[in-house]
């Protein structure tokens, strides 16, 4: 589509380029650029190994790790979103998007960023019923709610941002528009526009409210009524049990959201822009990082099935080079 640019004349559609880290020095973009890739790959490799070991495991095959493997999903999803263009950028200095892919880009990641939120609620809804209604469980999560439930988190975060997008498009640029980030987001976007971008800040904090606040206060009510109930327990072993089966997605709402904290300090605060934009790749890359590694370490099936698939993948391929 066309879109206007800053001098009043009307012309195509504009070209998209991403400044990066603004202060960062050249020859530093190598060392960036390892880093970056180090993340992305123990990002890939751990939520990978995640999917597999669920799908393969016939005693993962329950609620709470149905709802494991859509989160690990969405996190190969979310950084593949943008951390390819950051590694383009910083290896061959690959600055450019066009609009239409700009555009892409910042949808998906609102999405992906959707979706996680509302994962997250499912998978507390899921403990709240597994501790404060046992009985209940099995006729409460079954395989059809589960879909459901997991089929609104998506749904709901693919339609959430299409308002901003389409807000978004209709905002003038120049021909060339620099985009002070090292992807295209919501708001460096809108900075980046000569329109007025009070409406587009305005609906940008609404979604945000939507999409993090309310999925938070979910989360929260479960583990208030969690919280009751294993303090009726009148063993202490019961107690902890009942704890150490919330702890693996206490730590992942946890790092969730300080992660959304963190972004959302460094954008308000008074400090250089690098740390606007390094709030928010952190939050980027913190979340799918640490999720695979939280619960593989703390959850001793799904580190016992990993394990599992791991050994029988060598022992093939070592069989393999037998032959």
């Amino acid at each position: 589509m066309e879109a206007t640019t800053c001098n009043g004349s009307v012309g195509g559609s504009p070209v998209f380029y991403l400044v990066g880290i603004p202060s960062l020095p050249e020859s530093l973009f190598l060392p960036v650029f390892l880093i970056f890739l180090l993340f992305y790959l123990l990002i890939l490799t751990g939520n990978a190994l995640i999917l597999v070991a669920v799908v393969a495991e016939s005693s993962l095959h329950k609620p709470m790790y149905f709802f494991l493997i859509n989160l690990s999903a969405l996190d190969i999803l979310f950084t593949t979103t943008t951390v390819p263009k950051m590694l383009s950028l910083f290896l061959f200095g690959d600055h450019f998007l066009s609009f239409t892919s700009c555009l892409l880009q910042m949808y998906l990641f609102q999405s992906f960023t959707c979706s996680e939120a509302f994962i997250l609620v499912a998978m507390a809804y899921d403990r709240y019923v597994a501790i404060c209604r046992p009985l209940h469980y099995t006729a409460l999560m079954t395989p059809q709610t589960n879909a459901a439930l997991a089929a609104s988190a998506w749904l709901t975060a693919l339609l959430l941002p299409i308002p901003a997008v389409v807000k978004t498009s209709h905002m003038a640029y120049d021909n060339i528009a620099r985009i002070y980030h090292c992807f295209c987001d919501h708001l460096a976007l809108v900075q980046a526009s000569c329109s007025d971008t009070t409406p587009q800040t305005l609906m940008g904090f609404c979604i945000a409210m939507v999409v993090s606040f309310l999925p938070l206060l979910l989360v929260l009510l479960s583990y208030a009524h969690i919280l009751a109930s294993v303090l009726r327990i009148g063993s202490r072993e019961g107690r902890s049990k009942a704890f150490s089966t919330c702890s693996s997605h206490l730590l992942v709402v946890g790092t969730y959201y300080s992660s959304i904290a963190i972004a959302y300090v460094a954008y308000r605060a008074d400090l250089p822009l690098d740390f606007h934009i390094m709030g928010n790749v952190a939050y980027a890359i913190l979340t799918p990082i640490l999720n695979p590694l939280i619960y593989t370490l703390r959850n001793k099936d799904v580190k016992a099935a990993i394990t599992k698939v791991t050994h029988l993948k060598t022992q093939a391929g070592i069989g393999a080079l037998d032959l």
